[in-house]
């Protein structure tokens, strides 16, 4: 009887992810991010249909792929929690010249 093996790799269902690629706190970061940008555009332009629509695709959808991918596979609230801390505990280094004895 010959049985073959095979090996599911770790990442084989993506869990937690939406479409495999993103994580759901990146998608919810993305829509808080998109949905006060696209009220604003849609609200408040005064132009007509076509024109509004452009507009708000071309900063709604930057917008929302940089919420979605996040900083260096980080959410960006993730990223900024970081970066403040790292602003918060900064010091200055001086170089007070070489001490002879």
């Amino acid at each position: 009887m010959n049985t073959d093996t095979y090996y599911i790799p770790v990442n084989f269902t993506n869990a937690g992810r939406i479409l495999g690629l993103f994580e759901i706190r990146n998608l919810i970061e993305a829509l808080l991010l998109c949905l006060p940008v696209l009220y604003v555009c849609l609200t408040y332009l005064p132009f007509s249909l076509t024109p509004k629509i452009i507009v708000t695709v071309s900063l709604v959808v930057p917008i929302g792929g940089f919420g979605l991918m996040g900083v260096s596979d980080d959410s960006l609230t993730r990223w900024l929690k970081g970066w403040w801390a790292w602003h918060c505990r900064r010091r200055m280094m001086f170089f007070r010249g070489v001490v002879t004895a």
